[in-house]
């Protein structure tokens, strides 16, 4: 399942409980300039050595900035709801003794555990892509999990910065609840979808959400930023679930329990079906030399393409090797093909293996390509996400590849690879 790197550098001497993992979707196994400390692909989080979770105790309504600066200075976790110039509102928090919390944002400080920067599709990392602002805030989210089973991992909009605060000035939404406590929503907010069925063959996309600073769940707003909140959703919760779907606005991460990755197909299986693939021959129909997938390594890092790489026409399916001719456009020589064995015309394009497992429903063969990536998985996991309608922008939902975060064609979202065995 993991490099013994990758389970080196997440797991604990000494306790071994796993709550679950985050797996931020558009990267294939590993981050394109590879995992580096807090930064990397996935992130598990295990039961720490002594609690640091937090929960609300006392509330001070302030009528100046400097009290509210008194109250800060303890060294304490608080929230601070900025009501007007002369209004505060600040909800100390004490320790918690039965909870770990775990952060996420773009910020680089100390108290973020899980850096996550924005996804950009095609597999680009973050640094090296156009991006002029980043729209993940630095503090993003906290998920709060149970130390005692059933380890149940809770998501809140917003983490404590480095002295320990959340802030929510005067243009962030918020407001008192009928029972008094205070509430709100982070700039970009923070959107949750569980899926139906769990993460399995049968699941089936849930609703988003939005859910607030404390935890509670509301219809979206009508942009990503609106002053004005959604509805609140009484009889759902922040509970994650295996297979649910967290989005910052600019980077969407996967929720896997543990249990639910203990029955992902592993690494090995992965390379098991890669291996039986290839030992199947699969040829060329029009050059008739033999095709192979290349091995996960060079699959993860989209290196150099390879002479055996095998390449689809994916509006038929048909694969072949890299052949040069059938071009319908000079100025984009792949993205309309004539296909050789029916005369379909449509892009042609090399096939990757996906090789994150986390992204996996089944353990199936790899049968089916996205389109138009043409990122190689089973048949269930390829009509799931292509289903799963993800946040774009402030207020776009589209389907995209988990693999490499490519918008999915609206036309046809998958293709079935049709391959030709060798003639002896």
């Amino acid at each position: 399942m993991f490099s013994p790197s990758q389970e080196e550098h997440c797991a604990p001497a000494k306790d071994p409980v796993k709550y679950g993992e985050l797996v931020v979707l558009g990267y294939n196994g590993s981050l394109p300039n590879g995992d580096r400390g807090r930064r990397k692909s996935r992130f598990a989080l295990y039961r720490r050595t002594k609690a640091n979770g937090v929960k609300p105790s006392t509330v001070h309504n302030l009528n100046t900035p400097q009290a509210s600066k008194a109250v800060n200075c303890k060294g304490q976790h608080s929230i601070s709801y900025t009501l007007s110039r002369n209004q505060t509102v600040v909800v100390e928090y004490c320790h918690d003794k039965d909870t770990d919390m775990f952060q996420i944002g773009r910020s680089t400080e100390s108290p973020i555990d899980f850096v996550v920067t924005d996804t950009v599709s095609g597999g680009q990392e973050g640094e090296d892509a156009p991006i002029t602002q980043s729209t993940i805030s630095r503090f993003a989210c906290r998920v709060v999990c149970q130390r005692s089973p059933p380890f149940t991992a809770r998501i809140y909009a917003a983490g404590f910065d480095s002295s320990k605060n959340i802030f929510l000035g005067e243009k962030a939404a918020k407001w008192k609840n009928p029972d008094g406590h205070m509430d709100g929503l982070t700039t970009n907010g923070v959107l949750v979808m569980h899926p139906r069925g769990g993460f399995t063959e049968e699941s089936k996309p849930g609703v988003w959400r939005e859910i607030s600073v404390c935890g509670d769940v509301y219809t979206l707003r009508e942009t990503r930023s609106a002053q004005t909140r959604g509805k609140l959703v009484e009889h759902e919760s922040n509970v994650l679930q295996d297979g649910s779907l967290v989005d910052l606005c600019g980077a969407t991460l996967l929720w896997r329990t543990a249990d639910g990755l203990f029955h992902t197909p592993t690494q090995k299986h992965l390379e098991a079906l890669r291996q039986e693939v290839n030992a199947a021959r699969p040829q060329c129909p029009v050059g008739l030399n033999t095709l192979a997938f290349p091995s996960m390594q060079r699959s993860r890092a989209l290196s150099s393409l390879e002479d055996k790489q095998p390449w689809v026409y994916l509006a038929c399916g048909h694969v072949h090797g890299y052949h040069n001719w059938g071009h319908r456009s000079e100025r984009e020589p792949n993205a309309q093909r004539e296909c050789p064995m029916c005369r379909t015309v449509g892009p042609y394009v090399p096939l990757w293996l996906g090789c994150e497992p986390a992204f996996y429903v089944d353990t199936g063969a790899p049968t089916h390509a996205f389109v138009p990536c043409g990122h190689v998985c089973s048949e269930k996991s390829v009509k799931y996400w292509s289903e799963i309608p993800l946040p774009h922008g402030t207020h776009a939902f589209h389907a995209a590849c988990p693999f490499c975060a490519t918008q999915l064609s609206l036309s046809q979202g998958c293709a079935k690879l049709i391959f030709q065995g060798p003639i002896d």
